[in-house]
């Protein structure tokens, strides 16, 4: 062991194994070499208290988040041999997208969810996992901090209309765009933190405390500012929505004279407009409901994006034909909206959204796969350095984009079965994380290769708290009940139930298909665990 690592896992013990050896009840790090699947189907609530309680473990000081600001980091590497988080390997950037992710949680605490609010607590490091009020505290403190975060940005550079670029601090230094998203800003990211911050405004409102009610109100004033920003700073119009707005000025407020928004590579040939019917439909319904354009504006929105809804049939020799929403890649990433956005309150939409994790499941069981796809970080080399990004990795059968990267599964690609069926999900997710490496002091690792040759030692909100999220069902119904408080939420359904009844039928196929369990497991190659996460 070098002396850095030395340090490094010295630091660890002090700062996080006494404090988890201290916790009761604690399952151990590599819990799920305890676990069989029928284990799990037996005692699914239990499977899901020892995964909450090491996911949770994630949510720590300059590992997932900056406690000073409130802030979210992208992730972090961890050393190759202990599996403890390295100094030097914090990601100190991050982007709306993974802030999403965060709201989404702390709205989940405030609200009281039993499952929530064990994750926050063990990662605080707290023996009683189910203290209510000491999670809300924790997370009212988070939301507080990150709305000064929030604001001293927008005051700094005004010319994102209060939209978030990918942005980076640390505990000393305060947020700016990182050094490639200088006067440019994202609409899907964006979009999907938007929701977050929407489910947390009622969250807060809920609790029936004046602080609680103040802060509610005060990221209230932030989202009632997104409204009047939202079409100047994206909307291009005939509806279409740049994907990535470029800038004159990020300095310069919205509506200085010299200011201007542009979509970024209108001219050069391209897509530069968010047209998909996946994740880009959350900024489209944000500026659809609260974005103050005309009526003929909402009717382009929704015509701009419906080429891209197609309906598809899954097939494979010796299973039921399933009918699925067509996807980009088929990466469980593009359904992220679904945590957020009441879909599935519409019953033809719900049996949609169960029919593609039908699918989901049973192509990798038809594959004899032992995990399944989604965007997602390669593996790590002997360095401990990411290899590379792999965004094509989904089913090319039903897929937009054919041409995939299928050789890294990863365990947030049970994120929206979790959704439809828990305990489905939890076979899936247990089957890939058993595998070597895939437990660290910090919950599951990012990604595996099918061939178990490699994992990455890397940690990332996109691979670990989208499962979570899934677990606790997203935010719908904190959504769902805030939709109807501001009258939006028949607008919302009507909406949804007339474009998908374009392309769906209510006799879609699948439905008598049963979900599909894995079969097969990670090759041991002869990796050899993190030391610091045994049993």
């Amino acid at each position: 062991m070098s002396p850095s690592t030395r340090l490094t896992y010295i630091a660890y013990i002090l700062s996080f194994g006494l404090r988890a050896l201290a916790s009761s009840p604690a399952p151990p790090c590599r819990f799920a070499t305890q676990w069989t699947p029928e284990k799990i189907l037996s005692s699914p609530q239990s499977f899901e208290d020892d995964v909450l309680y090491w996911e949770g473990k994630f949510h720590q000081h300059n590992v997932s988040y900056n406690a000073v600001n409130g802030m979210t980091f992208d992730g972090t590497l961890l050393d190759v041999n202990t599996g403890v988080h390295r100094v030097e390997g914090l990601h100190t950037f991050s982007a709306a997208s993974k802030e999403s992710l965060h709201f989404m949680m702390l709205a989940n605490v405030i609200a009281g969810k039993p499952g929530a609010v064990r994750w926050i607590l063990s990662g605080e490091g707290e023996d009683d996992l189910q203290d209510v009020d000491k999670a809300r505290n924790i997370a009212f403190g988070i939301l507080r901090k990150k709305r000064e975060s929030y604001s001293r940005f927008n005051q700094t550079f005004p010319g994102f209309g209060g939209f978030l670029p990918w942005f980076a601090h640390t505990e000393f230094t305060p947020l700016t765009p990182t050094w490639d998203w200088n006067n440019r800003v994202p609409a899907l990211d964006n979009g999907e933190n938007i929701w977050g911050i929407y489910a947390t405004i009622e969250a807060l409102q809920g609790v029936g405390k004046k602080e609680y009610s103040d802060l509610a109100s005060e990221w209230e004033r932030y989202f009632d500012y997104l409204k009047t920003t939202a079409a100047r700073v994206f909307y291009h119009g005939s509806g279409q929505i740049c994907a990535v707005t470029s800038i004159k000025n990020q300095s310069l407020p919205v509506d200085h004279p010299e200011q201007t928004y542009n979509c970024e590579g209108l001219d050069s040939g391209g897509n530069p407009f968010i047209n998909d019917p996946y994740e880009g439909q959350s900024f489209m319904f944000f500026l659809y409901l609260f974005g103050n354009v005309t009526q003929a504006d909402k009717t382009a929105l929704l015509e701009f994006k419906r080429p891209q809804l197609v309906s598809v049939d899954w097939s494979m020799p010796g299973y039921e034909n399933i009918t699925v929403q067509k996807g980009f890649w088929f990466s469980a990433h593009e359904n992220w909206g679904w945590m957020q956005l009441p879909y599935t309150d519409i019953p033809f939409m719900k049996g949609l959204y169960t029919n593609m994790e039908r699918a989901r499941t049973c192509d990798s069981h038809a594959k004899g796969l032992p995990g399944m796809f989604a965007s997602i970080n390669n593996s790590t080399d002997q360095n401990g350095e990411i290899i590379g990004y792999i965004s094509n990795a989904g089913i090319p059968e039903i897929a937009n984009q054919t041409v995939q990267e299928l050789d890294v599964i990863t365990p947030y690609s049970t994120m929206n079965t979790m959704m439809v069926n828990k305990t489905v999900g939890y076979l899936w997710w247990h089957n890939m994380v058993v595998s070597k490496r895939m437990q660290n002091p910090y919950g599951s690792s990012e990604s595996t290769r099918i061939d178990g040759t490699a994992t990455s030692a890397f940690v990332s909100w996109d691979s670990k708290i989208t499962t979570v999220n899934g677990i606790l069902g997203g935010v719908t119904s904190l959504v769902r009940t805030r939709m109807r408080r501001e009258g939006v939420y028949g607008e919302f359904i009507r909406v949804v139930t007339d474009e998908y009844k374009r392309v769906f039928t209510l006799s879609s196929r699948g439905d008598m298909q049963e979900f599909c369990l894995p079969s097969i497991g990670v090759k041991d190659t002869g990796l050899v665990d993190f030391t610091t996460c045994g049993i």
